[in-house]
């Protein structure tokens, strides 16, 4: 599946027929963004890309292989200080994913990259199962890297980790020098790291993703007019927000997003087992802001519209600061009526950073009621 973003015509093109309605939306994306400071876009897509897609792989290629690096002396000699390391390792590759998890376009949707390295989320709790199966079988092909990743894309990533190191039975970690469960662990680890490294790889190759995106133009594969380049940057910006207030943030409630404490579903969050739930949703919201400022994305809005990045940026602060300040468990934090309104909180600046982006900054730079942020095939 592909994140390009795509026009969705209003509701009076809805009746058209095929033919017609792609006559009409091959005229709609002919047309530049009124707006759009269109000089101003191949810079702010180099520095997407050099000052924050391209590092932030290079951090996620570090921090994979720290943490097989840790993993290779619990498995030889397990102790609770080694074991301790491997999850302070695991806690650090969340991290590092969190910031950079936010651009899904372009390499890390080939291969189904992104479920490799994160499965999320794991509905009906089919991935979980997968992995249980393969510990109470002790399926010796997951112990090895190359093997383990033929296998289902919910077995060989951060998701299946955390519940290896930190779900049911964990404590079999200590249990003997070279074990299954810790085997199985540091093959999940390399592959983590052979994805990340495939990932930087991709984004430094020049001629490569990097110069579509660097280079918008009537013969570039990807984005035919700086319009269109300036609008898949945005997108990620939006879809980030997305994911991180619908995936992330609002089934934990189960449906009771009121300051009523509940229990709600917890176990719906991610990470919930490794307690880095919120760190994770705060990384999401660092991303976000990294993207924006390093990218210097308000360079493509008129002068006049300029008070819409800084609210931006004020909203993107108050979003990581929201965060940050959730620092309990996620069932505690839904039962808590302190706590439960900090969630509620990160929900509003979520809603709030939303908006300012889909439709201040949009309309903004000339995408109009017409238009829609969209999944494609």
């Amino acid at each position: 599946m592909r994140l390009w973003t795509t026009f969705l015509l209003t509701v009076a093109l809805a009746s058209a027929t095929p033919a017609a309605a792609q006559e009409v939306d091959d005229e709609l994306a002919a047309v530049p963004s009124s707006g759009l400071v269109v000089e101003a876009v191949p810079t702010v897509m180099t520095r997407a890309v050099d000052g924050f897609i391209r590092p932030g792989y290079r951090d996620l290629v570090e921090r994979t292989g720290a943490l097989a690096d840790h993993l290779r002396p619990l498995c030889h000699r397990p102790s609770p200080r080694s074991l301790a390391h491997a999850k302070r390792a695991f806690a650090d590759v969340t991290a590092a994913w969190s910031r950079i998890e936010i651009v899904r376009v372009g390499p890390v949707l080939d291969d189904n990259r992104f479920e490799r390295v994160l499965f999320f989320p794991d509905r009906k709790s089919t991935g979980l199962k997968q992995v249980q199966r393969i510990l109470a079988e002790g399926d010796e092909t997951a112990t090895i890297a190359t093997s383990l990743r033929g296998k289902s894309v919910a077995v060989q990533g951060l998701g299946a980790l955390e519940y290896v190191l930190f779900g049911t039975d964990a404590d079999e970690l200590l249990d003997a020098p070279d074990g299954f469960r810790c085997r199985y662990a540091r093959a999940i680890a390399e592959n983590l790291t052979s994805v990340a490294a495939e990932l930087s790889a991709a984004w430094e190759n020049p001629r490569g993703v990097q110069a579509a995106w660097k280079a918008p133009g009537p013969d570039n594969p990807l984005y035919r007019t700086e319009g269109e380049a300036a609008t898949e940057l945005l997108g990620i910006l939006v879809h980030g927000v997305e994911s991180l207030r619908d995936q992330r943030l609002r089934p934990v409630f189960a449906g009771a997003i009121t300051p009523a404490p509940s229990p709600g579903h917890p176990k719906l969050a991610v990470y919930w087992r490794s307690g880095q739930t919120m760190a994770s949703v705060a990384g999401n919201a660092r991303g976000l802001k990294a993207l924006f400022d390093s990218s210097g994305m308000r360079a493509l809005l008129p002068a006049d519209k300029q008070s819409i990045a800084a609210s931006i940026d004020i909203v993107l602060n108050d979003l990581i600061a929201s965060a940050d300040a959730v620092d309990r468990p996620i069932d505690t934090s839904l039962t808590d009526p302190a706590e439960r309104e900090k969630l509620l909180l990160v929900l509003r600046n979520a809603n709030d950073l939303l908006q300012r982006l889909n439709l201040d900054f949009g309309a903004a730079i000339g995408l109009g009621a017409g238009f829609s942020f969209a999944d494609g095939d």
